[in-house]
């Protein structure tokens, strides 16, 4: 994959994420808030103050999430975003950690 496709596809799954947590935020009462910073997306989760980040890595073609439980490097593979260490899916991972810290679950639909 080139440079320009590769943040291509990590401004896409950026706005993904943005989108499905709008969705969860007004269907689930979560209350949640997202800012954008570049390649880096911060959801702050209001009633407890906790935050998940998100952002792209050009240079190693990787999303990073990081969360309270622990930092995560997702490559695309297989028209999914997955775990170099365990192969786990970016989005059901990111919803795990999002439950865990708002304390309610919560599921997000990867795209596609």
């Amino acid at each position: 994959m080139t440079e320009t496709e590769f943040l291509e596809l990590a401004e896409a799954t950026l706005a993904q994420i943005e989108a499905a947590l709008e969705r969860v935020a007004n269907d689930d009462d979560l209350d949640v808030e997202c800012s954008r910073s570049g390649n880096v997306l911060e959801i702050e989760l209001i009633d407890n103050g906790s935050k998940i980040i998100v952002n792209s890595q050009a240079a190693m073609q990787e999303m990073w999430l990081a969360a309270k439980s622990g930092g995560f490097h997702y490559r695309y593979e297989g028209g999914q975003w997955r775990n170099t260490r365990d192969g786990s899916e970016l989005f059901a991972a990111l919803s795990e950690a999002i439950s865990l810290q708002a304390g309610q679950a919560v599921t997000l639909s990867s795209p596609g």
